[in-house]
């Protein structure tokens, strides 16, 4: 390692505790499989003090997706062969099941269970075990689009994956995972950390700002395939050195994972074997984020400059950030900076697009940027010189007819349908969701409308409805059980031909399309 380079990782390693505020955190650097830079910080329990070093076990979250993947690989060359078994734990689907492979690249068209969950009444600290999601998968009926046809984060897509393992082996996920990757990869301390209340060693994870105050999260989800291992920075270090020993080899596991995915139309994916393929700095990269309320991690392989980056925060700190920050040193570059000064456009307001029936809402943000609230979190995008704006996954433009929006991770583009105007106020009853057997509550509560959700989980608390046009609605959801919540529900009402609220359609972008009829 060269001066130069060792002043400027030392330089961003200076930055990140206070770039990135909270408790502690972890990152380590590798480049031709050396490590480059490997150090951790602060506490991993701050109550109890206990420091946060790189032994302190993590919870990898999602980033756990690419090794279920791997296992289903090692275990099963061709996962088609797992279709029927996809097949039988969905006993009420009333459309073509989504085969193995749609479950691996998020293109299985199942609606999100931790989305479907906070339907259902669920808390942010309830308890979501192995009866509830069996409970929530098998009560599937209806898909959100069909197989392979469009991409959509699901995380049960990879549970139902674990248990085929388990149930085709006859082998508990945690043996699968220790003898077919942690053991190859010498991963020494890696482990299924299902049960998300406590990790082995007391590391902690915490909610909360500087400004606020860190407070310790309360976690009560049953984790498998989708985000259960537990991992220290050493044993992501050993995995990042594993692929960079095996990237050569032809039936390398994580050159296997790292495969070109299509859409059934031919269409190129960006997500596959639980892994994003992306850029970053204007180069190709493989990777995937983790979060849990209280922790916040992100890994990332640059092939070409054979570079790796890993990042823990047991806080709720940007991780990627933090990973793109570290590989601009590592690259000698500075982050590209966004355009400023350019007005915003008179194409701001709310929309509907047409294939989710979701509402997208547009305005403007400080510094040149635009805000879309249409995802699971609200986009800021950037306004460039053409008159679009656009972000990562995110494109708006003008176009034929009118406002469109391109969203080529999705495998989508649509032309928004304008919804301006205020809603009425006659909506507040109850509302049924058949395949849910679930119920919306709309409440004029002093001539405020609040909604809130309640089924078999329990009875969610009611929110603060904000209008977005003409019969729609929003519902927030804040808080959810999984880090990041589902976003604001869209609440489209449908008129009988009395003109009277006849019933509702909910969704966002995790759960979409789901009817609600008028039943008080």
């Amino acid at each position: 390692m060269t001066l130069a380079l060792a002043a400027r990782l030392d330089r961003a390693l200076d930055t990140l505790p206070r770039g990135y505020p909270g408790p502690g955190g972890a990152v380590a650097v590798l480049r031709d499989g050396e490590t480059l830079a490997r150090h951790a910080w602060g506490w991993a329990n701050a109550e109890r003090r206990i420091a946060f070093t790189p032994r302190s076990l993590f919870r990898m979250c999602s980033i756990t997706k690419q090794f279920t993947c791997g296992v289903l690989l090692d275990a099963f060359p061709d996962p088609s062969a797992l279709d029927g078994d996809v097949r039988a734990r969905l006993p009420l689907l009333e459309q073509a099941a989504p085969g193995a492979l749609h479950l691996c690249h998020n293109q299985s068209g199942l609606r999100d269970y931790w989305a479907v969950a906070m339907l259902h009444g669920a808390l942010p600290e309830a308890p979501f075990g192995d009866a509830e999601a069996a409970r929530v998968i098998a009560g599937t009926r209806t898909l959100q689009f069909a197989p392979g046809s469009r991409y959509s984060y699901v995380n049960q897509n990879f549970r139902i994956l674990s248990d085929i393992l388990q149930e085709r082996t006859g082998r508990s996920f945690a043996e699968l995972l220790r003898t077919r990757i942690f053991e190859p990869a010498g991963m020494g301390s890696a482990l299924l950390a299902a049960d998300t209340r406590a990790m082995p060693d007391g590391t902690e994870g915490y909610e909360g700002t500087q400004a606020s105050g860190f407070r310790a999260v309360e976690n009560r989800i049953l984790w498998t395939g989708d985000a259960g291992i537990g991992a220290c920075l050493d044993d992501m270090i050993a995995w990042e050195r594993h692929i960079d020993a095996t990237r050569d080899q032809a039936d390398g596991l994580y050159r296997r994972l790292c495969a070109p995915v299509d859409f059934a139309d031919g269409g190129h994916a960006g997500y596959g074997f639980g892994l994003n393929r992306g850029t970053e700095l204007g180069r190709p990269v493989t990777g995937h984020g983790g979060a849990l309320r209280g922790w916040r991690s992100h890994r990332m392989v640059v092939p070409s400059e054979r570079i790796s980056v890993v990042v823990m925060f047991n806080h709720l700190s940007d991780a990627r950030a933090a990973a793109v920050d570290l590989l601009a040193a590592v690259l000698g570059e500075d982050r590209p900076q966004t355009t400023a000064g350019i007005p915003p456009p008179d194409w701001l307001g709310a929309y509907i697009e047409p294939e989710t029936g979701l509402a997208a809402r547009i305005d403007a943000a400080p510094e040149g940027h635009i805000r879309l609230r249409y995802g699971h979190l609200a986009e800021r995008l950037d306004m460039q010189a053409d008159g679009t704006a656009g972000s990562v996954g995110t494109r708006l433009r003008l176009g034929e007819g009118g406002l469109w929006m391109d969203r080529p991770f999705d495998n989508q583009s649509s032309r928004l349908r304008p919804c301006s105007g205020a809603p009425g106020t006659d909506v507040a009853g109850s509302y049924r969701c058949a395949e849910l057997d679930a119920t919306l509550t709309v409440a004029d509560a002093g001539g405020v409308l609040y909604g809130g959700f309640s089924g078999f989980l329990g009875q969610g608390r009611m929110e603060l409805l904000d209008p977005v046009g003409p019969d729609v609605w929003a519902l927030p959801c804040p808080r959810a059980l999984d880090h990041t919540p589902p976003g604001d529900w869209t609440l489209a009402f449908q008129r009988d031909q009395a003109d009277g609220i006849a019933g509702v359609e909910v969704g966002c972008w995790l759960a979409r399309r789901l009817p609600y009829a008028r039943v008080g």
